[in-house]
């Protein structure tokens, strides 16, 4: 896989620190998942060490970064118009094009208006930095911008081949980042007043796996290893797990999340994308309905009133009525406070872009609008099953009433009133009411800290 793509008409604008004034303006664009996020901040944080300062909305830029998407039609529409858009506002910038747009359709996008460089491979990220002038490469993020939850990448690629996705393409190279580089990251996270970590990668459940090839279980390194460490090494933070496969969810895990219930969030976002054990064949999808289910009432009979999100596609080839209906069925059994459904998406270059029976867009329409009803009944369901329980809030605003809200250790977004609410802490609030969005709350005291 080649590196970077480097436009030779562009070749003079400068590429190293000298050549750049102090003060440089820097601005970036980031569509996509929570690992295109920290990768834009990892660069970001490399270009800030070496003086370039973030631009104003209306200011011209020097040097412009859009990480691009592509895991549906409409991320690669997205990403073509971002960066027209970054070149029509910042015609002197030097653009340069990252993300798995980029690593997917690299010469188109080399073609696109005013792109300098496409950066093809995330592991030339360091590289990248490098060719600006950046001497002492992070390891790792110390923050992430405008946001109080703070992303940690511990892991990178897949090596499933679901029929639908195309990522496995863009993000092929699985590895997992060394234990003691997260520790040490998430203890700066720590340090710089972050209260919340999402651990997150391509394939979260598989952190470790690379690591473990050829040695006995008994010298494993797996996530719930991961969770445990941070847990023990950093104990003012609370530990979220971003997307994972349910059948991931191992009795460890599960162990360390019942042992740790005051660190880490009750809550799992576990991959469904469909219900039918018919259409999950023709996913490639290693597990059935069953084991999904077996396993989320195993976190059900462990963990108190634990949060189960998730991810579905709806109209998946030769999808019929019956096979959606057992996706609802799921929804309902596990009891899904959030559903995040995408229609099909047909990626060219994935088995199921060329699929007989092809679903007609209005049928898909009308099943994602089923979809979005039965989740506003579940989290409904499920919000009003958190009256008169104490939760875990971390504050992300403050209102001039001195009303605070934010985001609860189950994933609700919580509206809670009281006296002295600081931004960006964990406090403890008792759940009055709740509504069809949000639970209203009463503040109980500064997280001390009790369980979630």
């Amino acid at each position: 896989m080649v590196g970077l793509i480097r436009n030779r008409a562009l070749s003079s604008v400068a590429t190293s620190n000298g050549n750049f004034r102090l003060g440089a303006k820097l601005k970036t664009v980031t569509l996509g998942c929570k690992v295109n996020q920290y990768e834009t901040q990892f660069v970001k944080e490399g270009l800030h060490s070496i003086g370039y300062e973030d631009a104003d909305q209306d200011t011209p830029a020097d040097l412009c970064i859009v990480n691009t998407c592509t895991i549906t039609g409409e991320g690669d529409s997205k990403s073509r118009q971002i960066i027209r858009r970054m070149n029509r506002n910042n015609p002197d910038a030097r653009l340069v094009v990252m993300g798995c747009y980029a690593t997917r359709e690299p010469e188109a996008v080399a073609k696109l208006p005013g792109v300098a460089e496409v950066v093809t491979d995330k592991r030339e990220l360091p590289d990248l930095l490098g060719r600006f002038g950046v001497v002492d490469i992070p390891n790792g993020i110390s923050g992430l911008s405008n946001r109080h939850r703070a992303y940690v990448k511990v892991q990178d690629g897949c090596l499933l081949r679901c029929s639908y996705c195309i990522i496995p393409t863009v993000r092929p190279e699985m590895f997992s980042r060394p234990l003691e580089d997260v520790l040490e990251e998430v203890q700066r996270l720590a340090d710089h007043g972050f209260r919340e970590v999402v651990l997150t990668g391509i394939h979260l459940g598989h952190y470790g796996v690379d690591f473990n090839q050829g040695k006995p279980k008994s010298e494993w390194t797996r996530l719930s290893h991961l969770v445990r460490a941070i847990c023990q090494r950093v104990p003012q933070l609370r530990v979220r797990l971003s997307s994972i496969e349910a059948t991931e969810v191992t009795r460890e895990l599960i162990d360390v999340m019942d042992e740790f219930n005051d660190r880490v969030c009750p809550h799992l976002h576990v991959c469904v994308q469909s219900g039918s054990d018919r259409i999950l064949r023709l996913m490639k999808r290693r597990w059935t309905r069953k084991h999904m289910i077996d396993r989320c009432l195993q976190v059900a009979d462990r963990l108190h009133l634990p949060a189960f999100t998730t991810d579905l596609i709806v109209g998946f080839p030769g999808e019929t009525d019956a096979d959606f209906e057992e996706s609802l069925d799921v929804c309902r059994q596990i009891g899904f406070s959030k559903i995040h459904m995408f229609p099909f998406s047909a990626r060219r270059g994935t088995p199921a872009a060329t699929m007989p029976d092809q679903i007609e867009k209005s049928v898909k329409s009308e099943r994602g609008q089923i979809v979005r009803e039965l989740e506003q009944q579940l989290k409904r369901r499920y919000f009003d099953s958190l009256v008169g329980q104490r939760l875990q809030l971390l504050v992300e605003g403050i209102d001039e009433d001195g009303t605070a809200h934010g985001t609860s250790c189950r994933y609700a977004t919580i509206q809670a009133s009281g006296d002295g609410f600081n931004e960006n802490e964990l406090v403890d609030v008792t759940v009055t009411e709740s509504t069809s969005d949000r639970v209203i709350a009463t503040l109980s005291g500064v997280q001390t800290p009790s369980a979630l």
